[in-house]
């Protein structure tokens, strides 16, 4: 017998990967849908992120898969039916999980190689792109500094190393996002944690 996450069914991408739905993603991408639709501090997200949860532990009942174009039919129809399709039309779930380890990334690249880092940094941001991300989650970084410094404590080293990966992150998502032809430009939300 397999048991799934928290008793939910997997979400499949476009792209044929597979992930584990997460609540708190859900939440931020209404909050993105709801500040693109002219509600910057929209306190509805978490309640509808429960009641698609809610939603997607019935359907795991009978369904181990759910396709992420169903997950987004099924945000949009609960936004319309509590009155707001605006957030719902604004709402995007193509590639939603783009979630990027920086501590893998700087153990990966070993003590004290930023270069490396930085390298494949950049790949992967290229890559959430390539597949048509439009939110993406930086996760670990002050780990990822003192790794990349060989440091236990912060200090003034780490703050300036954590201000060079943000400003990297920016730029090269906004320089790559923009090569990309019209027909295939969307917004990306970038969220370092």
């Amino acid at each position: 017998m397999i048991a799934f996450h928290n008793n939910l069914p997997v979400i499949s991408l476009t792209n044929g990967r597979i992930v584990v739905f997460e609540r708190e993603w859900l939440c931020r991408a209404l909050g993105v849908a709801a500040n693109r639709a002219g509600y910057p501090k929209w306190w509805l997200a978490d309640h509808v992120a429960k009641s698609v949860q809610m939603w997607l532990e019935q359907v795991g009942e009978t369904t181990p898969t759910v396709p992420v174009a169903l997950l987004t039919r099924a945000v949009r129809g609960a936004l319309q039916v509590i009155g707001y399709a605006e957030v719902g039309e604004r709402f995007e779930a193509v590639a939603p999980f783009s979630r990027i380890s920086l501590v893998e990334l700087a153990e990966d690249a070993g003590d004290g190689f930023e270069l490396a880092f930085f390298n494949e940094l950049g790949g992967r941001l290229r890559e959430v792109i390539e597949l048509g991300g439009s939110y993406c989650e930086l996760h670990g970084i002050e780990p990822c500094v003192k790794t990349l410094k060989r440091k236990r404590a912060w200090g003034r080293e780490c703050a300036a190393l954590q201000a060079e990966i943000v400003n990297f992150a920016r730029q090269h998502t906004s320089v790559t996002h923009s090569s990309c032809s019209a027909g295939n430009r969307r917004e990306l939300f970038l969220y370092v944690a």
